[in-house]
């Protein structure tokens, strides 16, 4: 018989701390080993349990700002083998980008009325448990102004614009995707300029542009997996 997943779930209110309890243990192979109200015990519990996730709302005591990214940081950086699936109520991309700050791997961030979708919250589990990561899709399209399901921000990508896009996704900087790409340093910067406008974010900060880029991508590398059957999101490690 498999391991069940071990979690911890934090939030303050109670009636979402059981409502996201009750999906992941109905799902029959996860174990919720604590439910707790604030990002401080949150931490203490992962510290002392080592879960293989963590579910976490974006705002908890004690400021009620943004405790569940700020946990999400430290825990990724404590204990990197223990994935994050951060909750909000904010579609708003600046979160998203300030979760992938540091590279995408073990974390997702969905909308919180996806616990009310079983399936899509426990398959952001099952990819933050295996090293990828996963963004809501509606927080995507809000960011890159994708007009529908069916078109890709990356359809108008170069293969060149593509494979730097890709290495940009692995948290790799502008240098080392010129040497694994065989590149001048000058060229990737091109290539990475070229591919912003395209998918419209030239006017964006060159921090924000990256993180934006990236969400696109994966967002991307999803759509076209499920289409083929296959994982939803691709494992993404930085260097």
């Amino acid at each position: 018989m498999a391991r069940l997943l071990r979690a911890v779930i934090a939030d303050d209110h109670y009636l979402v701390r059981e409502g996201v309890r009750r999906a992941l243990t109905d799902s029959g192979d996860i174990d919720v080993i604590a439910a707790v109200g604030d990002a401080d015990e949150l931490e203490r519990v992962v510290h002392r349990e080592h879960p293989d996730v963590v579910v976490t709302d974006i705002r908890m005591p004690p400021g009620h700002g943004t405790e569940g990214i700020d946990a999400a940081h430290r825990i990724r950086r404590t204990h990197p083998d223990t994935g994050v699936v951060v909750l909000s109520q904010y579609n708003d991309a600046a979160y998203a980008m300030e979760l992938l700050r540091d590279g995408a791997s073990g974390l997702a961030y969905l909308l919180k009325e996806r616990v009310g979708d079983p399936a899509t919250l426990l398959a952001a589990v099952r990819d933050v448990v295996a090293g990828g990561s996963r963004i809501d899709p509606d927080v995507i399209a809000s960011l890159v102004g994708r007009p529908g399901p069916a078109s890709s921000p990356l359809a108008g990508l170069t293969d060149r614009e593509r494979a730097v896009l890709a290495q940009m996704a692995e948290g790799r900087t502008n240098a080392a995707i010129a040497e694994h790409l065989h590149l001048s340093e000058s060229s990737v910067e091109k290539y990475a300029t070229a591919l912003f406008a395209k998918l419209g974010l030239s006017h964006e900060p060159g921090v924000h542009r990256r993180v934006a880029a990236v969400l696109a991508y994966l967002d991307d590398q999803g759509r076209a997996q499920s289409l083929a059957g296959g994982p939803d999101q691709p494992r993404t490690e930085p260097d």
